[in-house]
């Protein structure tokens, strides 16, 4: 079950800047000892239990002591400035950062990816999300946590043009989105987040895949904890 308050455990973060990674950062931050995050500027935020580490992640090559990694790394092609360095961020960032948590002696890496992810689509996104899936079940972690939200919902540093356009269409529609079409649904990044930490503490061994309604599920047991 759920564990309630500080664990003693240490947990480690990957993109806790962003949106998603943010809201990790702090369900985190009430239910670990001491929390790690990796970042490429400081940022504004100050806890006790929280250290700030400033890193190059092309140059990841060290071991980062934790109990439990989080992993939110994430950009879009626009962003990125090309496919290829897209592919760097999402795929060899995150496979780095989980190289260097298994060596820290991570037992668990919970990872965000994508509704639909699957390294064979046609998909350039999609096919990198899935591969960066698949990359991360050879790194011997005792539970790996795949989370597949489709649209986020929550306030972006940058605007994401594709989730401007797609959001509002997605929102009235959700009455129709059910079934196996329920995992589409728009969903907070702050239900993702915690979804995160949550699946982390409850800490079953395995592969474990996450979409719309396991993640809403996942977050609520959180918010009944504190």
């Amino acid at each position: 079950m759920y564990a309630a308050g500080v664990n003693g455990r240490t947990a480690a973060i990957a993109g806790a800047s962003g949106l998603v990674g943010g809201h990790c950062l702090r369900a985190a931050l009430e239910s670990y000892e001491r929390v790690v995050a990796l970042v490429r500027r400081e940022m504004t935020i100050e806890h006790p239990r929280l250290e700030q580490r400033i890193i190059d992640f092309e140059g990841l090559k060290f071991a980062i002591p934790c109990d439990d990694a989080f992993c939110a790394l994430g950009t879009t092609i626009r962003a990125a400035g090309s496919r290829e360095k897209f592919r760097t961020v999402d795929c060899a960032y995150v496979r780095s950062f989980a190289d260097a948590c298994r060596a820290g002696g991570a037992r668990q890496l919970a990872v965000v990816s994508s509704v639909g992810a699957n390294a064979l689509s046609s998909n350039f996104y999609l096919q990198v999300k899935g591969g960066a899936e698949e990359a991360l079940g050879q790194f011997g972690f005792e539970a790996l946590h795949i989370f597949r939200p489709s649209f986020l919902t929550g306030k972006r540093k940058e605007r994401r043009l594709g989730e401007m356009i797609a959001i509002p269409l997605a929102r009235p529609v959700q009455v129709v989105l059910i079934g196996r079409l329920r995992k589409y649904r728009p969903i907070s990044a702050a239900t993702v987040g915690r979804a995160m930490v949550a699946a982390a503490l409850r800490g079953e061994a395995g592969t474990h895949i996450y979409h719309y309604d396991e993640m809403r599920a996942l977050s609520a047991s959180l918010l009944a904890q504190q």
